[in-house]
């Protein structure tokens, strides 16, 4: 049966409502568990609630293989190989609080914890008080308050407890609590794997753990110890792993601060960071860059180095994302879980396929499932189970519907391969680099000294339409209006000074008087207030019938002065009106 609304590219294997799997897409993997070539699907079933509900459930096909109890809610799930043992059988991790638990051919194997914190030594002087009964519970409350104020390092979990009882139950808190140590202990946040030292799909890998504490371990496949510790500025949230980490490696993580960081091999703090405008709630690596969805219902791409590519809009909130890999056929796209019970497929910033679905999508996982490559399985808010096939004859086109640039400007230039040409003057400014770096240097410096020599003529003769005197700062330009042979001339003159006066001013013109005429050629300006723009108006008469046109000099001068203060060229138009007589 087809699926409606994805255009018939997708084929419904399985759905099952009642499946009671409540988990999310950091708990869900794919893992050939048998060794038969056969994979299944593993995920870590948070339960609906009750007491011993959290399970490590095991599906082939649509009918749940295996079920083992968890003893906490399971953070993240990742399936690795630990060893070069044949048959080639996967290890799965499962990190639930503190520890990762490890299962091989799904029966307990080894319990990895993490190291303690360092524990506040005034919080362990109060508590030994307390052991010997110097204190009694009121002041051991006042002293604790009083170093979560003040201290760096943070409180235990017992403190923080003992902190939020009622008075009335103090005192039976400490008899119980008073003779253990005290201990502060992190918890995992996220998991992944990486490559030890080969990127072949059955090589031995690392985990990668981040934990409450702000810390990023990468632990030894076999013995389980810490290879390497990197500190990041906020808790990890989500992380993407690529690389073999006794080559290179790059662990992209998302952080509860709001911002991504790129962790590098031989560098204990981030090597990059992407700042967010909203919260980070999906991380996918597609090639060599970072796609992330926001909370503000953007989906945003991002190169390795933290510049941004670009952005998409999306309907509705992201619930889920996880990445579509089809190396088959050199396909990569993001799947994106929304709260408007649709599943969208974007590669870049172009939607490919939209699946609709019966209730909300809470984890989304592809790959190879069963003998089948391309398997979409889907798990529901109310603990449904979905298994999709995508069509081997089904094909993607990119349909950008947000504006921009069209597609044909990402099609790549037919560019000319070098010319022998090129490749001499290549060789000769490699010969001859310092003598062109020279002769570059000596035209410079004479264009320099061109354009400063006709400045200071232009100062000097008052050829600038803005005037150098500081005592009478001027600025004129001219407008000529008409088609001939009368034609209208303005000059706006304008006092530039801060709050002095210019007065005892006039205009007077420079033409041919064979080619025009003019009524007034000498007038007087009136007394020009700082800021105001005055017009003055004049009319020049052509008197030429050639069709010939020429230029009129305007000099602004000081009465009594035969030095211009500015001057003005103006290119007159030809006479229209006397080319038709």
């Amino acid at each position: 049966m087809e699926t409606a609304g994805d255009g018939g590219k997708w084929l419904d294997a399985h759905y099952d409502p009642v499946a009671n799997l409540f988990t999310f897409s950091s708990c869900v993997a794919l893992a050939d568990l048998s060794g038969d070539g056969e994979r299944r699907l593993v995920a870590g079933d948070l339960g609906s609630g009750g007491a011993g509900a959290m399970k490590l459930k095991v599906y082939r096909g649509t009918a749940l293989m295996s079920e083992s109890a968890l003893l906490d809610l399971p953070a993240g799930l990742a399936a690795f190989f630990m060893d070069l043992n044949e048959p080639r059988i996967p290890a799965v991790a499962v990190a639930s609080g503190p520890c990762v638990y490890v299962y091989k051919n799904l029966r307990p194997y080894f319990k990895f914890t993490l190291p303690g914190l360092e524990v506040n030594t005034l919080e362990q002087d109060v508590w030994q008080q307390a052991r010997e009964g110097q204190i009694d519970p009121l002041t051991l409350k006042e002293m604790l308050e009083s170093i979560r104020k003040k201290a760096d390092v943070p409180l235990s979990v017992r403190s923080l407890h003992f902190l939020s009882l009622e008075t009335e139950d103090m005192d039976d808190f400490l008899q119980v609590h008073k003779q253990q140590p005290i201990r502060r202990q992190t918890v995992i946040t996220c998991i992944g794997t990486l490559k030890k030292s080969t990127a072949d799909d059955d090589g031995v890998s690392c985990l990668v753990v981040g934990t409450e504490s702000c810390d990023v371990y990468v632990l030894d496949p076999e013995a389980f110890l810490i290879l390497s510790k990197m500190s990041l500025p906020a808790a990890p949230t989500m992380m993407d792993v690529t690389g073999q980490f006794d080559v290179e490696f790059r662990i992209t993580v998302a952080c509860r601060n709001g911002n991504i960081y790129v962790l590098r091999r031989e560098s204990e703090k981030p090597k990059y960071c992407i700042e967010l405008s909203s919260h980070p709630v999906g991380l996918v690596r597609v090639g060599k860059n970072v796609v992330v969805g926001c909370s503000d219902e953007s989906l945003q791409s991002f190169t390795q180095k933290g510049k941004k590519l670009w952005k998409a809009v999306l309907p509705a909130p992201i619930t889920t994302m996880a990445s579509m890999d089809l190396p088959t056929r050199g396909f990569q796209a993001v799947l994106l879980g929304l709260a408007n019970c649709e599943v969208q497929l974007y590669r870049d910033k172009n939607l490919l396929s939209t699946i609709k679905t019966p209730d909300v999508v809470t984890s989304i996982c592809f790959g190879r499932y069963g003998r089948e490559d391309g398997t979409l399985i889907m798990t529901t808010r109310k603990g449904g189970l979905m298994v999709k096939i995508l069509k081997r004859t089904a094909t993607f086109e990119d349909r950008d519907s947000a504006p921009g640039p069209p597609l044909a400007q990402s099609v790549r230039l037919n560019v000319p391969k070098k010319t022998k040409l090129y490749v001499d003057q290549t060789l000769r400014e490699r010969e001859n680099g310092v003598a062109m770096h020279s002769a570059f240097q000596m035209d410079l410096s004479r264009l320099r000294l061109a354009a400063a020599k006709a400045y200071v003529k232009a100062l000097e003769s008052s050829l600038a339409p803005m005037s150098a005197s500081l005592t009478e700062p001027l600025k004129m330009n001219a407008v000529v209006q008409g088609l001939g042979p009368s034609f209208k001339l303005t000059l706006n003159v304008q006092n530039t000074a801060a709050c002095r006066p210019v007065m005892n001013l006039a205009v007077s013109f420079l033409y041919d008087e064979s080619l025009y005429r003019m009524r007034t050629p000498y007038m007087r300006i009136p007394l020009l207030v700082p800021g105001l723009i005055y017009p003055i108006e004049t009319f020049v008469e052509c008197t030429s019938d050639k069709g010939v046109s020429d230029i009129i000099k305007v000099f602004v001068l000081h009465e009594g002065k035969s030095s211009p203060l500015l001057t003005a060229h103006i290119n007159m138009p030809v006479s229209e009106g006397l080319t038709l007589n």
